[in-house]
């Protein structure tokens, strides 16, 4: 629970952007300060040996020899705003600090090893469409909802699917927010409804 009550903490970052707090400028400083900042600590925690008691509340044990998945959170979401538009890469970013809690919170009953449940998915996938409509809708009209449907599946697919590259689990902290965007993205630039970067 600590664990999710962290993640979903993540959202108070575009949360900023949307409220005004932020400028869209302003917030990728923030997120290029905090992606200097992890990188630091991770290179501490890996090379050094920090050993602070909070990683023992939010580490896994895969992660003690491994970048942690606060550092993925931080570099995946510093990521896309950086790269994409804030319509595109807010959704994206809302769809890991959100939807993802939601979905490890429903995974928990599951068997080590077993794959999420559809239900588990499903719950993903409409946490992430009703986070993504509001802020596609207005720019794209229909065809946002659908850069939102397609946005939700990229995100939901990313949280069920685990790739392995060179004996490395590919952590969804890492994979959610591009494979979001990036989705969002093709369905705006293929039907030419609004610029994506």
């Amino acid at each position: 629970m600590k664990r999710r009550l962290v993640h979903v903490s993540g959202a108070l970052l575009p949360l900023g952007y949307v409220l005004g707090v932020l400028t869209w400028a302003q917030l990728g400083v923030v997120m290029v300060g905090l992606s200097v900042l992890v990188g630091i600590l991770e290179l501490l925690r890996l090379r050094v040996g920090l050993d602070w008691a909070i990683y023992d509340e939010l580490t896994r044990s895969y992660e003690q020899t491994n970048l942690a998945g606060y550092a993925l959170y931080i570099f995946s979401m510093t990521a896309v705003a950086l790269v994409f538009e804030p319509y595109v890469a807010v959704p994206g970013m809302l769809m890991l600090a959100v939807g993802d809690p939601v979905s490890g919170l429903l995974g928990r009953t599951r068997e080590a090893g077993e794959p999420k449940r559809m239900t588990t998915l499903g719950a993903m996938f409409l946490v992430c469409l009703l986070v993504s409509v509001p802020f596609l809708l207005p720019v794209a009209g229909p065809v946002g909802v659908g850069a939102a449907v397609a946005g939700a599946v990229g995100a939901t697919v990313a949280d069920g699917v685990k790739p392995v590259v060179r004996g490395y689990v590919v952590d969804d902290n890492a994979s959610i927010p591009p494979a979001a965007c990036l989705c969002i993205a093709a369905v705006l630039w293929v039907t030419g409804a609004a610029a994506v970067v």
